[in-house]
């Protein structure tokens, strides 16, 4: 009796789309697969090999000799290697031993594996993605959730590092132990969405994710696909989205990995002006060979279909789209049209945006880029790479370089503040103060506020306030929701007794004060983006460094007032307001409850003068260093406010 029996789960039609780089389910078909012939129960194998002089299926169950478990070449010239194993099971351990043309033999791992080991050997497991979803609510509506017209307040976290195992410092938590702490802290704090740092399986621990060499199977430190799928469940049945970070723009060199897969570069570019990072010593995936376009957007769709993601936050997306990333002259090779764009990575993102948003309309694709590479966010149709948003880097570094500088000094650095609100409306926007800002020596954001202690944390809280009523969708990175003091290590949990400390408490009551201030002050979202959404009062007092501007909901009457007063000073400010309105103050930053100096913002007086071209104008007066929101109220609403206030 042969050991591999014949078996494919292959149609014509499968194979003509793979080799078109239009099969965007491959992993139906490629990877271990529990299946039964004839009563007999065991394995299918499945992998792409075009190159390899042969392929066999080598593990414990064979004593990992090569020449037990041959596959069978398709006859199609696919490059696909096939075959059954009888008596296999789910947790069995395997990998691929690819012989080359040039007869070395490779271990390699299964690129469409579920789950892989943890240790050395690094093996492909039999597993399986059936799990019993009770999300049905969630995924019904999650198209409002996920809408530009709803508030996305999205909290990045690195899941080896939120919280560590209370017994042992070092020990990981599971995804379901993570799942007990922390729907009920996403649900507290009020964050709309949770975007985890890459869960694809990865070897190395200081890449924190980014050097995927599993890249269909959920990383099995903190336990199996079952369990993960089980914390995203926990997640939607309590409202709240989940964003995976996905990472299509290079992989590692790893021997068991995708690299040199069948002793060629397969799915690398084998142009190294193309295919190796200079800065990451990693591989570039060939965006120009089908196969390889076909593997990476199965990838995507698998995440949304097999794990019920949300939306994919596509990182590296500038590294992708430029030849010249990181390169000096001479070391890349300009494209067709003389210019510096990858336009096979280009037709890849829209081809893999238009594969994501045909099959899931109701998540949304983000992508890290921070460059000005025209369109991002525009449809496809019109000429755009289709994303549904983008990160706004921009924004990020200009306003940590404005918080950065000395009170005093900031009416030199004005318009830094002011220059975001220019190209706001560009693309759909998320504002990001994420993880790259609080590692490699940059300082966690707390210290990088200037001043005593008072003044760093008034000045954090300002910038929360600023970022939260500024247009576009939101994300805070881990911890710098109260202000951790030391940088992010990924090797350790966050500081949470900070939390003991006032000054840490109030952060944390403040963020998420702002978070359900967002999430139920439709002017804050509802033209997010679109240029209706934010009009300035005063943009140019740089020597008070007093910001005064507007958000608007869809509603005329449907207006909040933001005022930032980004110096040491208590001032009476006279701003200028619209005939008819009245203003009444619904957030402080300097409140005692957010560890504030107490100084109360309030309306002073109203006045008939003509200010800052309005005809009208109030006097309000400015705690220090802080932000302050007010809501609009009709005149006519104020006056019966205010006789009922009389009566009583």
């Amino acid at each position: 009796m042969r050991n591999i029996i014949p078996h494919s789960l292959f149609s014509d039609h499968d194979i003509y789309l793979f080799k078109e780089g239009n099969h965007y389910k491959l992993y139906e078909k490629f990877g271990a697969h529990s299946i039964e012939i004839d009563g007999v129960e065991g394995v299918y194998f499945a992998v792409w090999a075009p190159f390899a002089k042969e392929v066999s299926v080598i593990g414990d169950f064979n004593g990992w000799h090569s020449e037990a478990h041959k596959l069978l070449p398709r006859w199609d010239e696919s490059g696909i290697w096939e075959g059954f194993i009888a008596g296999l099971k789910w947790g069995d351990v395997y990998k691929y031993g690819i012989r080359t043309n040039k007869g070395v033999l490779l271990e390699k791992g299964d690129p469409f594996a579920l789950s892989w080991e943890q240790n050395l050997q690094a093996g492909s497991l039999v597993s399986t993605t059936w799990f019993e979803w009770t999300d049905k609510n969630w995924m019904k509506d999650r198209s409002n959730k996920n809408s530009i017209n709803a508030p996305m307040s999205v909290y990045e976290m690195h899941l080896g590092s939120w919280m560590r195992g209370t017994d042992d410092p070092h020990r990981f938590f599971s995804y379901r132990e993570i799942a007990e702490r922390l729907v009920p802290y996403m649900k507290e704090m009020e964050f709309t969405h949770v975007e985890f740092m890459p869960i694809m399986e990865y070897p190395y621990d200081p890449s924190w994710g980014y050097q995927v060499t599993g890249f269909f199977a959920a990383t099995s430190r903190f336990g199996s696909p079952q369990d993960l799928m089980f914390l995203i469940n926990e997640l939607h049945r309590n409202e709240i989205g989940v964003i995976l970070d996905w990472v299509p723009s290079h992989f590692p060199g790893d021997a068991n990995g995708l690299h040199f897969f069948d002793g060629t570069f397969l799915y690398e570019h084998e142009d190294p002006r193309k295919g190796f990072h200079p800065d990451w010593k990693s591989y570039i995936f060939n965006y120009g060979r089908p196969e390889v376009k076909s593997f990476l957007i199965s990838n995507a769709i698998f995440w949304l279909d097999r794990y019920h993601a949300d939306g994919l936050r596509v990182d590296a997306v500038t590294s992708m789209l430029h030849l010249d990333y990181s390169r000096n002259e001479g070391e890349w090779e300009p494209n067709s049209d003389g210019g510096n764009v990858n336009l096979e990575a280009r037709k890849f993102l829209q081809d893999f945006n238009k594969a994501v948003y045909k099959e899931f309309p109701d998540v949304i694709t983000i992508a890290e880029e921070s460059s000005d590479f025209p369109m991002l966010t525009k449809p496809v149709h019109d000429g755009g790479i289709g994303f549904g948003m983008k990160w706004m880097m921009g924004w990020m570094h200009d306003t940590l370089k404005y918080f950065k500088v000395d009170p005093i000094d900031r009416k030199y650095h004005h318009n830094k503040l002011t220059f975001g609100s220019v190209y706001v409306y560009n693309e759909n926007y998320m504002m990001p103060l994420s993880h790259d800002e609080v590692v490699h020596g940059k300082a966690s954001l707390i210290y990088k506020m200037p001043g005593d202690e008072w003044q760093k944390f008034a000045n954090l809280r300002a910038l929360y306030l600023y970022m939260f009523t500024h247009p576009g969708a939101k994300l805070l990175f881990m911890g710098n929701e109260f202000a951790q003091t030391r940088e992010w290590n990924f090797t350790q949990s966050l500081d949470w007794h900070l939390l003991q400390f006032p000054f840490h408490k109030g952060m944390q009551e403040f963020v998420k004060r702002l978070n359900h201030l967002y999430r139920n002050e439709t002017a804050l979202y509802e033209n997010n983006f679109s240029p209706q959404g934010m009009e300035w009062v005063d943009a140019n007092d740089a020597d008070n460094s007093i910001y005064i501007y507007l958000r608007k909901g869809k509603k005329e009457d449907d207006v909040l007032m933001v005022v930032l007063n980004l110096t040491p000073r208590v001032l009476d400010y006279k701003i200028g307001i619209d005939e008819g309105t009245s203003w009444e103050v619904i957030l402080n930053s300097d409140d005692t409850q957010f560890a504030g100096s107490g100084v109360k913002a309030e309306v002073e007086d109203e006045e008939d003068d003509e200010w800052m071209y309005r005809p009208n104008a109030i006097v309000l007066k400015l705690p220090p260093l802080a932000g302050v929101i007010l809501k609009q109220k009709k005149l006519q609403t104020a006056v019966v406010e205010k006789e009922k206030s009389v009566k009583n």
